[in-house]
């Protein structure tokens, strides 16, 4: 391109104030700020300049005012748009790490409305008129509803470990059998989380088979506890062995020292029924005798991102004390929704209210007919050579959960002539608002377990747009 065929392409640009009077820019300015348009409209043109010095000309977008009006909304929008926002969870992965795992419930949202807005009494006694704790807000019924002494709430399970760890075990060993130095996503590794924490680690066992006689061995003089870690999201099959809790418990009594158990999931209610065996429940490890339990309040619990500890009120105390507890607190909106949530446990309600819950207790009668009355009407409405088909398939719960759990469901296979698997996952994920399926055997799986009733007619319309 030569010298004066690019001064005449630079001629074509139109100035910063020629933009500033269209309509549509003037109301963006309204929206947003006079700066901010300003220098939207800047770099856009400067990518124009961009264009023509490296030889591309005018961008396919066009010259004219119109165009460039067009082009400047299209790049507001891309700007202001939220990174984190909504997506329709169409996996059928319940526990959906990606995707923000538990889905809070309405409760729960209601109360983030309500507090996000406005002071509260986050550190303030009502009653005193003075200062007080966070930590007293969920204590009672933390307490109440696990069958214990004192509970205290954290950023997360790993941060519960690590300060249960810290404030109990600081220089002292950790007895721990070798088949559940577990890792768990994000590389959290037992060992390492007990190497920072300042513990000791005292392996006992094998990775397979560990006896109760492993750890009456391993206690000496200087054994700060006995660990006690739930495999959540593996299984050990076969010529296996564990001591059962009670075993753990009468040598813990007699050797005088705590029994901590991290039992993950968060699980306080019996899933049995709905195809999860084998969950450890808050309320049995404590009504057992367990010193200290700790769990997510995320996972099968349906709260939002917590950890919570509970157990013996002396030991809770110790760890409410450590100064790092301050390093792992949380704020006014995790006790408002994770208040919220236990709620609905304390009113008998968990199954109605918590979508988690919810999900995982429903049955595969219902959701073949849920999946077979939206697949008639999505064959209504797609083109000649698409067509979506029943197949039948397993759901997850997901986040580390659960592994191995049967969760029976059908599934929406979407096949299409024009289209391959992949084009229709990335068409729907630039839907608004995005959806995310799964891919098996070269299929686009639909899976209604995991998608909100009232989520079906904007999942149909985003399946159309993306098969058209």
């Amino acid at each position: 391109m030569s010298q004066d065929s690019r001064e005449e392409l630079f001629r074509q640009i139109p100035a910063v104030d020629q933009l500033l009077l269209r309509t549509k820019v003037q109301s963006w300015i309204a929206k947003t700020s006079h700066p901010f348009v300003v220098s939207e409209i800047q770099r856009l043109l400067e990518s124009m300049r961009d264009s023509i010095r490296s030889g591309g000309g005018i961008p396919p977008f066009g010259a004219d005012t119109s165009s460039l009006e067009s082009e400047l909304e299209r790049r507001l929008l891309a700007r202001l748009r939220p990174a984190l926002g909504s997506v329709i969870n169409a996996t059928g992965v319940i526990l959906h790490t990606n995707l923000g795992r538990a889905p809070l419930s309405p409760a729960a949202r209601e109360s983030l409305s309500a507090l996000s807005g406005r002071y509260t009494n986050l550190e303030y006694d009502l009653a005193g008129g003075q200062r007080s704790y966070r930590d007293k807000l969920l204590d009672s019924l933390l307490a109440e509803l696990l069958g214990c002494g004192s509970a205290a709430v954290v950023n997360n399970n790993a941060a519960a470990v690590f300060l249960i760890l810290r404030s109990l075990a600081f220089g002292r060993e950790v007895v721990v059998s070798r088949g559940e130095l577990i890792e768990i996503g994000g590389s959290f590794r037992i060992p390492e989380i007990m190497a920072e924490s300042g513990a000791v680690l005292r392996e006992v066992g094998t990775t397979n088979k560990t006896r109760v006689e492993d750890y009456r061995s391993a206690i000496g003089p200087n054994t700060g506890l006995l660990l006690r870690v739930h495999p959540s999201n593996y299984r050990v099959e076969g010529f296996t062995e564990r001591p059962g809790l009670r075993e753990l418990l009468e040598l813990a009594r007699s050797a005088n020292v705590p029994l901590v158990e991290d039992i993950g999931s968060g699980c306080l209610v019996d899933l049995a029924s709905f195809g999860i065996a084998g969950e450890p429940i808050a309320q049995e490890s404590l009504a057992a005798g367990v010193d200290l339990v700790c769990f997510s309040g995320d996972k099968l619990l349906g709260g939002p991102q917590a950890g919570i500890i509970a157990g013996k009120r002396a030991l809770v105390g110790q760890i409410r004390r450590h100064p790092l507890m301050r390093v792992c607190r949380v704020e006014k909106l995790i006790y408002g929704a994770l208040e919220a949530t236990l709620a609905s446990y304390r009113t008998g309600r968990a199954f109605d209210d918590i979508p988690v819950l919810r999900m995982l207790s429903a049955s595969h009668q219902e959701l073949r007919r849920r999946a077979a009355r939206f697949c008639t009407k999505l064959n209504a409405r797609v083109p000649a050579g698409t067509h979506g088909i029943l197949v039948e398939g397993q759901s997850v719960v997901g986040g580390g959960s659960c592994p191995g759990a049967n969760l029976p469901t059908t599934l929406i296979a979407v096949e299409s002539e024009r289209c391959s698997p992949d084009e229709i996952a990335s068409r729907l994920r630039a839907q608004d608002p995005p959806v995310i399926v799964r891919i098996e055997e070269d299929q686009t799986l639909v899976d209604l377990r995991t998608v909100f009733p009232s989520q079906e007619s904007v999942l149909l319309e985003a399946l159309c747009k993306s098969l058209a």
